[in-house]
């Protein structure tokens, strides 16, 4: 198992206990404990965990907004099949409002060589697409948030307002039926609405483990999108009731286990 294989189980591990212990991990990756050590600590040194006598304690405590870093690590191949499975409802040419998050990053990255206008709402994917040939790449202004470097603000806002966008394509920190779309930041939430409020058709970005979750800042109903992509993991029921309510729900099926 590969390193950021190794990290994303950690990081799975750690979402669902308070505590995680060396013995344990090793066991479940398959690598010596001293390898886990190393990975613990290499964790520990980008805030994504603490480290604790034989182990690791979250970095954060539950119902607050995990650190970039912890979420790059995590379900990695699902946002890539999701990132993916977007890319091809994206049509050549079109003009793409592109949301903050780690799979819309993901996105990114497939974008790169691609016809397409893109503004992009977080640094992160701004330099994904600052040297991309065939990108028409425009900028908002803003101010980013420390971390996340979503980029929210008057000046984000008011870039919005002056555009109009084929897709708006957003990463929900939160999703659920009855939820809707929601959002840890105030700020950051207010941006996704005024995405939507100025693109003609939307696409969401949900991996399973935002199912059936919610978040402080409500963005909207579950069923405003117009397509949601997710990965098989998504609850079933879930899945269904939203179709019932018009929602095209979309499966993407990861085809490898190798992590980037």
């Amino acid at each position: 198992m590969k390193s950021a294989e190794r990290h994303r189980v950690i990081v799975e591990r750690l979402r669902d206990a308070d505590q995680v212990g060396v013995a344990e991990l090793a066991a479940a990756t398959g690598a010596s404990e001293m390898t886990v050590r190393r990975d613990l600590d290499n964790l520990a040194s980008r805030g994504v965990l603490r480290r604790v006598h034989g182990g690791a304690v979250p970095a954060f405590p539950s119902g607050v907004e995990p650190p970039f870093a912890a979420r790059a690590t995590a379900a990695v191949e699902a946002k890539r099949a999701i990132a993916a499975a977007a890319a091809e409802l994206i049509r050549d040419g079109e003009t793409i409002v592109l949301d903050s998050g780690t799979t819309a990053l993901e996105l990114a990255r497939l974008l790169r060589d691609r016809p397409v206008t893109v503004l992009p709402l977080s640094l992160h994917a701004v330099r994904e697409l600052a040297d991309a040939p065939e990108v028409r790449l425009l900028l908002p202004g803003g101010e980013p948030r420390p971390g996340e470097q979503a980029l929210v603000g008057p000046l984000t806002l008011a870039s919005l307002r002056a555009l109009r966008f084929d897709v708006a394509v957003l990463s929900p920190c939160a999703f659920g039926v009855e939820e809707g779309l929601t959002a840890f930041d105030l700020d950051d939430a207010e941006v996704k609405r005024q995405a939507l409020a100025v693109s003609a058709r939307s696409i969401v970005l949900a991996d399973s483990a935002k199912w059936g979750r919610a978040a402080l800042a409500h963005v909207c109903p579950a069923e405003r999108p117009d397509v949601v992509v997710t990965d098989p993991g998504a609850p079933e029921d879930q899945r269904a009731a939203l179709t019932e309510r018009g929602v095209l729900v979309h499966v993407a099926v990861p085809t490898t286990t190798e992590s980037r």
